[in-house]
């Protein structure tokens, strides 16, 4: 079983006026095999504990930690992490022109295993992911994500999702965008790839209605860079029935 454990995290973007707070203390234990949904209001700092995680340089860590399995990812470069086994879907993924989807795959999944894979059993994964994916086999050939539609490009991240195994998915806002029938599609190859490899997902979306599909072991609500409540799926029933507003009415009266 591997663990992320984040513990105390503090993290600052920098602005036209100064480096601004956005994370203020966030404590998580994400297991393999478990679920994770993080949901809260637009600009509760949800995106930013993802890329965090995953690396990008514009978000500053002041204090705090993370591990995982033990080492801290925090020392870690990007593609460190990701050989660790830690992988992030993005809510908007970017295109790559002259890189094909099967090639950026392969020296992906050659990059991680230090090897790369048989061409046969690699075609015939890759074939099979696409196949349960409903994406066109013609798309192995395009560029990365080039020309994609939104629910295009989102399958596109759950395809590298089931042919690289990762031991730990982060998914930012992977519904947006998405209608009925492709969120259908998507969210039953996150519950492949967690039954064949013991995935553990971190959920970050706004919305239940992908929790009707991906369900959650843990929902943790997020306001203001802090999580301010925590418990299992009927957490994510009562946000249907009252929205987020005595999480954040609280803290406008202060204001006022």
């Amino acid at each position: 079983m591997s663990v992320l454990e984040i513990r105390d995290l503090h993290v600052t973007v920098e602005t036209e006026t100064g480096a601004s707070p956005i994370l203020n203390g966030i404590d998580l234990t994400i297991r393999t095999g478990e679920t994770h949904a993080i949901m809260g209001p637009n600009g509760s700092g949800k995106s930013t504990l993802a890329y965090t995680i995953a690396g990008h340089p514009k978000y500053t860590v002041t204090s705090g930690s993370i591990t995982f399995d033990g080492e801290d990812v925090l020392e870690m470069s990007v593609d460190e992490r990701a050989r660790a086994g830690l992988f992030l879907a993005m809510q908007y993924p970017v295109e790559i022109p002259g890189v094909t989807v099967t090639n950026f795959l392969r020296t992906a999944k050659t990059a991680l295993d230090g090897e790369a894979p048989g061409i046969r059993q690699w075609t015939k994964d890759v074939n099979a992911a696409m196949t349960n994916l409903r994406m066109d086999p013609k798309f192995a050939q395009r560029n990365v994500n080039e020309g994609f539609s939104g629910g295009e490009k989102k399958r596109h991240e759950i395809l590298q999702l089931e042919v690289l195994q990762p031991k730990l998915a982060v998914l930012d806002e992977t519904d947006s965008g998405l209608d009925v029938d492709a969120l259908k599609v998507v969210s039953e190859g996150v519950n492949r790839a967690k039954e064949n490899t013991n995935l553990g997902v971190l959920l970050i979306t706004h919305y239940t209605r992908i929790l009707r599909y991906i369900h959650p072991d843990f929902v943790h609500v997020m306001v203001a860079g802090r999580i301010v409540e925590e418990g299992g799926p009927e957490l994510a029933d009562r946000l249907e029935e009252e929205g987020y507003d005595r999480f954040v009415r609280p803290s406008e009266d202060v204001q006022a």
